[in-house]
């Protein structure tokens, strides 16, 4: 991966929490100021106390204690005043993912701090079908989801959030690909039902596999239709993994039908839960502004509304406290440690699939023993008697000896059943 910053550095520790202490200063402060119009405060100090010497040199922590809103949206428009440091420091995380990563140009891009991927998906989802209606008239009924039968469950629940149908893709058992004539036969069908509008949802790291859609599929068949359409790309689990291998990632803002993107911080960052991050091009979030919400400066353009600034801090700390070159060191030794995990279940013939450049291995369910499988905490694809896979997640926690551990049990239960 060629890495070339403008804007996602690394920070030492000194730098970071000057940092974000100015950002706190630049903030409404609950202890000080007379701020008699909020209906917030900091965090409740009986329960929370403001006075613990470590939360000094606890950037993260001390943000948390003093509570930052960052309802809205703070890259379009105005926002509320009372916030703005640390708003300034979530602007710098969404230019690190927008422009450094997903390669858009500096200042075209509208986004925000999620409290995760399924808010960030269907936001996307929210906006292009406004979209539609607004701009071409179309009606409810016309509007359809378009994504693989291995998306996540946001886009079914999008769909029914918003009323909308999903055309459900198949994939190829063995690669999981999207195929061209997959895609084909999804749009036909949609068609004959009346409709005329395309949303396209593409997976950069599927939950259950790991699997990347190649998103020209999608785009050169609805092309071939000379469909209107919006395309974007779930990379809420390979956002942070997929794009930092020995190739030149294709799957970003450089391709001109990609219209957004969602990344998962609480995942392979291992932010707090609740960060997703979503970002989308200019001109699209207006689409969803909420006008009645007059009481807050810049009204609304998210789904949720109000939502901590503390989680923005704790991404730009672990972002800064990385930088891309030790983050793609780090990405690499995940990597290195499931091609040996790959390559040992090949000398089992164990049955599995692996997306290339990503940590997620899925093994056929028929290869691991059940008590195998509870002993080490593998995840099925459905809880129930019909599950056909588990995977295995290869995330900082899982080193070597726990992967040896598993191998030998596995080694140990064909020779019994050999016997």
């Amino acid at each position: 991966m060629h890495i070339a910053m403008k804007f996602w550095k690394k920070w030492t520790p000194e730098e970071r929490l000057h940092r974000v202490q100015q950002a706190l200063k630049d903030n409404v402060d609950f202890y000080k100021d007379a701020s008699l119009g909020y209906p917030a405060s900091r965090l409740d100090d009986k329960v929370f106390s403001n006075d613990a010497i470590f939360l000094r040199e606890a950037p993260v922590l001390s943000t948390f204690v003093a509570n930052p809103n960052h309802i809205g949206c703070h890259t379009f428009g105005t926002s509320e005043f009372a916030f703005r440091g640390t708003q300034a420091i979530e602007r710098e995380v969404l230019s690190m993912m927008a422009v450094d990563l997903f390669k858009i140009e500096e200042g075209q891009f509208d986004g925000y701090i999620s409290p995760g991927g399924t808010e960030a998906n269907i936001q996307a989802m929210w906006i292009y079908r406004n979209e539609f209606i607004k701009k071409h008239q179309a009606k409810l009924e016309e509007v359809v989801i378009l994504a693989s039968e291995d998306t996540h469950y946001s886009i079914p629940k999008a769909a029914n959030l918003l009323m909308l149908d999903w055309e459900k893709i198949s994939v190829d058992p063995k690669s999981r690909e999207v195929t061209a004539s997959a895609v084909r036969e999804g749009v036909a069908q949609s068609l004959a039902k009346g409709k005329k509008f395309f949303i396209v949802v593409s997976n950069m790291g599927t939950t259950m596999f790991g699997s990347v859609d190649d998103p020209n599929v999608y785009i050169e068949v609805l092309k071939e239709y000379n469909l209107p359409f919006r395309l974007h790309i779930d990379g809420a689990y390979g956002g942070f993994i997929y794009p930092f291998g020995d190739f030149e990632n294709q799957i970003n803002f450089t391709n001109p039908n990609i219209s957004s993107i969602t990344i998962d911080a609480h995942k392979m960052l291992q932010a707090p839960y609740g960060t997703g991050i979503f970002v989308c091009r200019k001109g699209l979030i207006e689409n969803v502004l909420t006008e009645e919400a007059k009481y807050v400066e810049g009204m609304d353009l998210t789904l949720c509304g109000s939502r901590s600034g503390a989680n923005a801090v704790a991404v730009w700390v672990i972002l800064t406290t990385y930088g891309p070159h030790k983050w793609f060191e780090k990405i690499s030794v995940i990597k290195m440690r499931t091609n040996w995990l790959c390559r040992h279940l090949d000398d089992l013939g164990i049955t599995y699939f692996r997306e290339p450049e990503m940590n997620i291995v899925t093994i056929r369910s028929e290869c691991v023993p059940a008590a195998i499988a509870r002993k080490y905490n593998l995840v099925p694809q459905t809880h129930d008697e019909s599950n056909q896979w588990y995977k295995i997640v290869l995330m900082d926690h899982v080193e070597i000896e726990h992967l040896k551990d598993f191998i030998q049990d596995l080694v140990e239960a064909k020779t019994l059943n050999s016997n």
